[in-house]
């Protein structure tokens, strides 16, 4: 298995594929870059080069008991980028992982970042606060950590339902992609899980989006029932070079669901 090693002693895993043009994949939470599958064949065959990485905590990377965090992440990020010498790479991030790379690109990647690409993202911000009012309410992450937490293997089998729409009139679960989740997702550290519902429902990614001068691409599925689709046109307007694409229906899975239309509208945003 490829990985490195971070300043802390954590081990992460990551996948690197093909050559040419550097597309970075950041999962979301509670998954793995295994995650990325639809993707990281699509892009490879286009003629990329693709990277994806297990992030500290999850899937095969090392069970740190620190650094469950947002700014770690990106940290761990930068210095994946920075082993590898990456430049001029694409950086595409779901849910949390597109916290992930925004925080990454605003604070490490302006030398290595050509464009980046939010898909159902955390960003700007999602628990309510005074200053957030039409954010998610805590108690609706308190009860993600309790079910996370301390009954997880039920709590994770149940979670894609929504995750993929499949609780939607006329829609029937997918076996196999909603085992796939299962599996990733108990591949992760309980502790690492619980511990990054913080990190993606009350990170703040406010500043980071209005510094960012990069082309963003903002995709965000209108049913989503996971992070509300109120993020991405908020998370758009911070943006001085942002273009928001919404799709009606789609839900938070979208890039699984429905990778034929997101990986055209990523491979379209990268050549134009």
């Amino acid at each position: 298995m490829s990985t490195f090693k971070t300043q802390d002693g954590t081990e992460i895993f990551y996948k690197d594929w093909g050559t040419g043009q550097p597309i970075v994949f950041h999962h979301g939470w509670p998954l793995s870059s295994d995650d990325w599958d639809a993707q990281m064949m699509f892009f490879l065959k286009q003629g990329y080069r693709v990277i994806a990485h297990d992030r500290r905590g999850h899937g095969r990377s090392g069970q740190s008991s620190e650094g469950n965090n947002m700014e770690t992440y990106a940290s761990d990020v930068a210095e994946l980028t920075a082993a590898l010498d990456l430049k001029n790479a694409i950086h595409v991030g779901h849910s949390t992982g597109g916290g992930e790379v925004i925080r990454y690109a605003a604070k490490y990647g302006k030398e290595r970042v050509a464009k980046a690409v939010i898909i159902s993202a955390v960003t700007p911000i999602m628990i309510q606060n005074e200053s957030n009012p039409e954010g998610v309410p805590l108690a609706i992450f308190d009860e993600i950590r309790q079910g996370t937490g301390f009954n997880r293997a039920q709590y994770f089998y149940d979670f894609p339902i929504p995750f993929y729409g499949w609780n939607r009139e006329g829609q029937t679960v997918q076996e196999g992609i909603k085992h796939n989740w299962w599996r990733q997702g108990m591949m992760g550290s309980v502790l690492a899980h619980y511990e990054g519902i913080k990190a993606f429902s009350e990170s703040d990614f406010t500043e980071d989006l209005k510094s960012l001068d990069i082309p963003v691409l903002v995709l965000h599925g209108e049913d989503d029932q996971i992070v509300p689709y109120g993020q991405a046109p908020r998370a758009a307007k911070l943006l001085k070079n942002g273009k928001l694409i919404s799709y009606p229906g789609f839900p938070h899975g979208m890039p699984t669901t429905e990778a034929e239309t997101i990986n055209a509208d990523i491979l379209a945003f990268i050549k134009g």
